[in-house]
């Protein structure tokens, strides 16, 4: 567990934030020893923190042993370097459980996923964010997506709950998202240090745009198989180098985006795919998500090499 608050560890970013995959053996358990190796390549590469066990760490997939065993090993290996979040999702009651592993594995936040199934209304939503909130003492931030969409006056309840230091949007609506910044800010204006997310699949692809509206951070699962690109895109979005940013969009990102629509739960497995790819086994993905076609792999592949070409290209017109 690190010693700063959250909101000031994250408020400026050295680099991407990393969603780690969680590996599984041959036999389907749990590779603790590819899991830290996973995580300290990503810290070594320059995270600048450590989702573990969240979206693309297959939270759902997760026994709450399991859970507890993979915050904790990202915990002993970052050794306090970065920050590590741990995702906490399903109803309420199974929410706050997951928390408490968390806390007691030394996380230092938790990443609020939407709740199990139900289509709440935004009391109910809000009730279960204070709720879990109140159940350990570290900092959240609320994923909201599919069935936990949430009003800009909702999040500035939430802005202003203690415990409750960010927001993470997974929806894509710029529209709300400007609303959202805009109530935060004119009706908790005490709540400064309040934390936005771009939480898309593959987030740089819309991060120019987020950042207009006020969302400067963003979760990278490109950094989970090609860091040295998603820490040059990083880099050149902090510094304003529009063309490697646009280089990169147009060669690798968008191509990246329209080969992960092709199958669904590729947001995950084609990322585990290209780990695996990089020279790390962290086995498969778990039911019900399936594994990506062979030729899908292939073709990630070859977008690999194309990604560091460009790199190359990069560096050669500076």
């Amino acid at each position: 567990m690190t010693s700063a608050p959250l909101t000031a560890r994250l408020r400026v970013p050295s680099g991407p934030l990393f969603f780690p995959v969680t590996a599984y053996g041959p036999d389907g358990a749990v590779d603790l020893d590819a899991c830290r190796a996973h995580v300290r390549q990503g810290v070594d590469a320059g995270a600048a923190a450590v989702f573990v066990a969240c979206g693309t760490g297959e939270f759902h997939a997760l026994t709450p042993e399991e859970f507890q065993s993979c915050v904790r090993a990202a915990v002993t290996e970052t050794a306090g370097r970065v920050p590590v979040v741990a995702g906490a999702g399903y109803g309420t009651a199974l929410a706050v459980r997951y928390a408490r592993l968390a806390e007691e594995a030394g996380a230092d936040g938790l990443l609020a996923l939407p709740p199990y199934l139900v289509v709440a209304a935004q009391e109910g939503l809000l009730r279960h964010y204070r709720e879990l909130a109140a159940a350990t003492s570290l900092p959240v931030v609320v994923y909201q997506r599919d069935n936990a969409v949430l009003t800009p006056q909702t999040v500035v309840e939430l802005a202003r709950t203690e415990g409750i230091v960010g927001l993470k949007d997974g929806v894509g609506d710029l529209d709300l998202m400007t609303r959202i910044v805009s109530a935060v800010r004119a009706e908790a204006p005490t709540t400064g240090d309040f934390l936005y997310f771009n939480g898309l699949p593959t987030a740089e692809l819309t991060q120019p745009a987020y950042r207009g509206v006020g969302v400067p951070l963003y979760s990278s699962a490109v950094f989970c198989f090609v860091p040295e690109i998603a820490l040059a895109f990083h880099r050149a979005l902090e510094a304003g180098d529009r063309a490697i940013v646009e280089q990169l969009l147009d060669g690798f990102y968008r191509p990246f985006v329209e080969l992960r629509a092709k199958g669904r739960g590729y947001a995950v497995s084609l990322v585990k795919a290209g780990v695996r790819l990089r020279g790390l086994d962290v086995g498969g993905v778990r039911p019900p998500l399936h594994e990506p076609a062979e030729e899908h792999v292939k073709q990630l592949g070859q977008l690999i090499e194309r990604g560091h070409a460009l790199l190359e290209e990069c560096q050669e017109g500076k």
